[in-house]
């Protein structure tokens, strides 16, 4: 197998759904397309899959994927966090969702999601 995706294809995916591309992200995809350009395809591939099913619009998709990680207090939520706000989001959805992952994690969740969605809502903090 080989892929036909460029780099600039995959880090454009990130540029469309969150508006840019992580660090984090950038670097994992670099260095995955300069040692295994297949697997890197593979990956992402499934990763859109998972992110854009039929039956589910993509600002419900986001809002899942925020509590899912911030039920676990990772960074990355942020990331879905501005995903969900260009997909239409609202602080009120945005809150709302934090305090269904707190049911899951705790306040540890919640205080990270105040500092998120502060930093989307400024006018709100």
């Amino acid at each position: 197998m080989s892929t036909d995706k460029t780099l600039a294809d995959f880090e454009r995916r990130y540029q469309d759904m969150i508006g840019h591309v992580p660090p984090k992200i950038a670097k994992r995809l670099k260095l995955g397309m300069a040692v295994d350009p297949d697997l890197v395809a593979a990956l992402e591939d499934w990763r859109i899959a998972a992110l854009t099913p039929d039956a589910l619009d993509a600002k419900t998709v986001q809002l899942i994927c925020f509590a899912v990680l911030l039920a676990q207090t990772s960074e990355a939520a942020a990331n879905h966090a501005r995903a969900a706000v260009k997909a239409g989001a609202t602080v009120e959805e945005l809150h709302a969702t934090a305090g269904l992952a707190t049911l899951f994690r705790g306040v540890a969740a919640f205080n990270l999601a105040g500092e998120m969605i502060s930093g989307l809502f400024p006018d709100k903090a």
